[in-house]
């Protein structure tokens, strides 16, 4: 089935992270943002970097706690072939164009959720970014050989930034 991404990246003139994914999962698609299906561990992971709630299935609270914490979300991809969710079946891929946020927003950290969007990134973006993607583990039910104490440990890289960012600016 060929895809086309059906909504935008979430940011703001404060973002300092950007989290990519691949492309939205049928679920994602049909809510009209990031991570919605319900066993996928995304808003359970952030939230709980920050000592709060998990934020699974609530988008507004979802994108009021990116913007408090100056997170920027998107897909590497704006449009491919793609069976179901599976990273593993993407052909015929077209990148997102990453200046769009990067020349708005001061993005510091890049990071990518899962091997397949950062090889992804790597080959089709990096040459139009001055940060290179750091691969975090995929939050996916799929993902299921990571467990949530691994992904926060792993995940934990994001709340430093955002952290010593705030820190900054007192």
């Amino acid at each position: 089935m060929y895809v086309t991404h059906s909504f935008g990246a979430w940011f703001d003139d404060q973002s300092r992270v950007l989290i990519l994914g691949t492309m939205p999962s049928p679920k994602s698609r049909e809510a009209g943002f990031y991570y919605a299906h319900p066993q996928n561990r995304f808003w359970r992971v952030l939230p709980m970097l920050y000592g709060e709630s998990p934020l699974v299935g609530d988008i507004p609270k979802q994108k009021e706690f990116l913007t408090r914490h100056h997170i920027a979300l998107w897909d590497v991809l704006d449009s491919c072939e793609i069976e179901g969710a599976s990273d593993a079946s993407i052909r015929n891929p077209v990148p997102n164009r990453m200046r769009e946020i990067l020349d708005r927003a001061p993005i510091e950290a890049i990071f990518c959720t899962g091997q397949k969007a950062g090889t992804l990134f790597k080959r089709y973006c990096q040459k139009d970014c001055a940060i290179q993607a750091r691969v975090l583990p995929s939050t996916s039910p799929a993902n299921c050989a990571v467990k949530l104490e691994q992904l926060l440990e792993r995940y934990a890289v994001i709340r430093q930034i955002t952290d010593r960012r705030k820190q900054t600016e007192l």
